[in-house]
């Protein structure tokens, strides 16, 4: 047997929070199922958390969420006797008399002593969830009292403060133990403070995420990676973003293919900047970075920089950004439909995307000219076919374009 919990507990809890390096978090979820089929409830507890979304779990594991299942789990993993099982329900709101009668335990007092007693032993899974006990204030149900237990708000008041400071203790015990989460509590614990129980100290956040970056936790080093280049220190980031992007943080491939692409704190080197890209699209959720790399992805396939010119590749990349909600490829996918570039040829999709161009783009005002002015997909609109192509200015195709129309002497344009 493990030391706190069993060999296949511990044996995931080390791929899933202890060493997320390691890529073993599958490995780690598949350990946990086994685990809670067979009747160990430490691990229905740990692997409901897994289907609680990335609040509750690393998103470099990319495990799915089903809340369903989280809460069947934590209800099973009460059950079967867990003590972390009986904590996680309370915090969640699940342990309702009726589980509550199910399990095993005397008192929730008896449940937090028997996680209390793993947390001393050394486990960080357990001083997490002590400290969570005490952060949330959830010791007053486990304890038993209440306002009506004191003979004063003051006295009351004492008894809250005193409680509620013990988290910190455990936090930076379970933070320097592996779990990485604790450093979010303990972010919020500094600077926000508790009431008026607990007065903020701000100045004892700043360096978190700078030591869990140095303890090797792949989001931290995201974190930090950001905090150093709002600062202008875009080569620190750097390091720290390849590192994270390295460990598994896939995001940070976009933040390390969009340094080499546009050679800030890098030398400039697209064709790592495409690698890099294609690295952060193996995420299996649409973040906002998986798109971020999907759109200059597919850019630099439109324009042939650092990578073949390959239209299809870049109309799906692009198209998969517009999607999910951004404007960046709108102007590409436009150029794309009018030239049947890597899809089928499409005036009114053409207009669609180009009209959405809300910046100077030459090539979109010249395109909308040509569209309205000979009524591609649209009915025929001459004045507002030259005006684009007026705005696009000295663009060569535009004023060739231009040549097809004049004015007559009533100011009204027609075509030659």
């Amino acid at each position: 047997m493990g030391r706190c919990f069993s060999d296949e507990v511990e044996q995931a809890l080390t791929y899933i929070y202890y060493d997320l390096r390691a890529g073993k978090g599958a490995e780690g979820l598949a350990i946990l199922e086994k685990a809670s089929a067979a009747g160990d409830g430490d691990a229905s507890c740990i692997l409901a958390r897994c289907y609680c979304g990335n609040q509750y779990v690393w998103s470099g594991h990319d495990f799915p969420e089903d809340d369903d299942k989280a809460v069947a789990l934590i209800r099973r993993s009460v059950e079967q006797g867990s003590g972390i099982g009986v904590m996680v329900a309370l915090r969640t709101g699940e342990l309702k008399s009726a589980l509550k009668r199910k399990m095993p335990f005397g008192s929730l007092e008896e449940a937090f002593d028997s996680v209390l007693e793993k947390a001393r032993a050394g486990d960080a899974f357990c001083q997490y969830t002590v400290a969570n006990s005490y952060f949330w204030w959830d010791f007053i149900q486990i304890q038993g009292k209440g306002r009506d237990s004191f003979s004063s708000e003051k006295e009351y008041k004492a008894y809250l403060a005193e409680n509620i400071s013990k988290c910190e203790e455990w936090f930076w015990k379970a933070f320097k133990g592996g779990m990485y989460l604790a450093a979010n509590n303990l972010n919020r614990y500094y600077n926000q403070g508790d009431e008026d129980l607990i007065a903020p100290r701000p100045e004892l956040a700043r360096d978190l995420y700078r030591q869990g970056a140095e303890m090797g936790y792949p989001i931290h080093q995201w974190i930090y990676g950001e905090d150093l280049e709002k600062e202008g220190r875009k080569e620190e980031a750097l390091q720290w973003y390849k590192m994270a992007a390295e460990g598994g943080q896939l995001e940070c491939w976009y933040h390390v293919g969009k340094a080499y692409e546009d050679g800030e704190g890098a030398l400039e080197d697209l064709a790592y900047a495409a690698a890099c890209y294609e690295k952060g699209l193996a995420q299996k959720k649409d973040s906002g970075k998986r798109v971020g790399c999907a759109n200059r992805l597919g850019s630099m396939y439109y324009d042939g920089r650092g990578v073949e010119k390959d239209y299809a590749r870049a109309f799906q990349l692009l198209k998969y950004g517009y999607d999910q909600g951004t404007t960046y490829g709108v102007c590409y996918l436009g150029k794309c439909y009018f030239r049947g570039l890597g899809t089928p040829q499409d005036y009114g999709k053409a207009r669609e995307f180009l009209e959405q161009v809300d910046w100077t783009n030459r090539e979109a005002f010249y395109m909308l000219g040509v569209i309205y002015g000979n009524g591609l997909g649209v009915p025929e609109d001459i004045p507002k076919g030259v005006e684009y192509l007026k705005k696009a200015g000295s663009l060569k195709e535009a004023r060739e374009e231009l040549l097809h129309y004049r004015k007559t002497l009533f100011g009204k344009w027609v075509r030659r």
